[in-house]
């Protein structure tokens, strides 16, 4: 097998792959980011079979609005894999996706882990990316992508602090000499949101709305502090009635939505000071230096670079393109493999 193994190599374009909560991106190498869809899976199911319906874009927005034949799935809880047959699904669609004429092919794909995975979870994944057509599969820590994705000096003998916040994750890293110096991942992301703005709406305003419609409304007004003049923007919003059971419209402005969040936000929050407590004092002095990099969907949140500036105290930026950046990390690193050899790992 191993000559055809190595045939097949010739032929196939290697990948790395952001499996993540909310959204996959996969990374072609010598390409870029040629793909980047949901993580949703829809199926239609009769008589107990299921058979794939759609995955990505076209998923999502059955997420919510399927009738009773089809279920739409989001394979990914929290960074790692919850439903693994739906996630080997998606995986063999969105290579066979990128790779157009593939049945012979099988490329090498990198795929990056929370920082906090179980060694079981960071086995799942990779079952997953090997059933699903992949010759090998290596793993990266999902602090180190995010930092080489945004750009950071993290082969330098410096302290680099990131914080990428996803949809189901916050990993809040401090590296140095390509590696991790210390690493924490909370389970606070751009899902943990999206339900403070749904249970914040059910008791105040006594109004049901679904993950999408707050999804909407953390991406157009969201905000991590409350906004000066004590309103802000508002949207409109339509959502069920609860006390009388039937849909209705209401006006949310930015400082209702400020409120929702500030659980959350304060997660994140106290996730960084603790990093920054137990950082050995030259790589904290590092820091002060330079800042703090936000990467992720996450950082996208209104004035979340103000909210951390104002508890720590340090420069927080925000990364370039801070969705991509983990992709763009993943994929970096399978381009300079030689150099970031010990940050990925192939057997366990």
């Amino acid at each position: 097998m191993g000559f055809f193994d190595n045939l097949s190599g010739l032929f196939a374009a290697d990948m790395a792959i952001d499996l993540g909560t909310a959204n996959t991106l996969v990374y072609v190498k010598g390409r870029g980011i040629i793909l980047s869809e949901p993580s949703v899976v829809a199926y239609h199911v009769k008589d107990g079979v299921k058979k794939v319906l759609a995955v990505g874009e076209d998923a999502k927005l059955m997420l919510g609005r399927t009738p009773g034949s089809i279920e739409a799935i989001r394979p990914m809880r929290e960074g790692v894999i919850a439903d693994f047959d739906t996630a080997e699904e998606m995986i063999k669609h969105f290579i066979r996706k990128v790779h157009k004429r593939s049945t012979f092919s099988k490329p090498k794909i990198i795929v990056c882990v929370p920082h906090g995975a179980t060694p079981v979870e960071k086995r799942a994944i990779r079952q997953s990316v090997l059933s699903a057509g992949a010759r090998r599969a290596g793993l990266i820590a999902e602090p180190i992508a995010a930092a080489i994705g945004a750009g950071m000096p993290i082969t330098d003998p410096t302290g680099n602090m990131v914080v990428d916040i996803g949809g189901g994750t916050t990993e809040v890293a401090v590296l140095s000499l390509g590696d991790i110096v210390y690493a924490r991942s909370v389970r606070v992301g751009g899902d943990r949101m999206d339900e403070a703005i749904i249970s914040y709406l059910r008791r105040q305003q006594n109004l049901l709305v679904g993950e999408s419609t707050a999804e909407r409304i953390k991406t157009s007004i969201g905000t991590a502090r409350m906004p000066d003049d004590g309103r802000g923007q508002s949207m409109l919003i339509r959502g069920r009635d609860l006390l009388n059971g039937v849909p209705k419209e209401i006006e949310i402005s930015q400082a209702q939505v400020a409120e929702a969040l500030a659980e959350p936000v304060q997660q994140i929050c106290e996730a960084v000071m603790t990093a920054l407590e137990t950082t050995p004092p030259d790589l904290a002095a590092d820091i002060v230096d330079r800042g703090v990099m936000l990467t992720g969907g996450g950082a996208l949140l209104g004035d979340l670079d103000l909210a951390l500036r104002e508890q720590t105290g340090l420069a927080v930026s925000i990364a370039d393109e801070s969705l991509n950046c983990v992709a763009l990390g993943t994929g970096k690193a399978l381009e300079y493999e030689k150099q970031l050899r010990h940050a990925i790992d192939y057997d366990s």
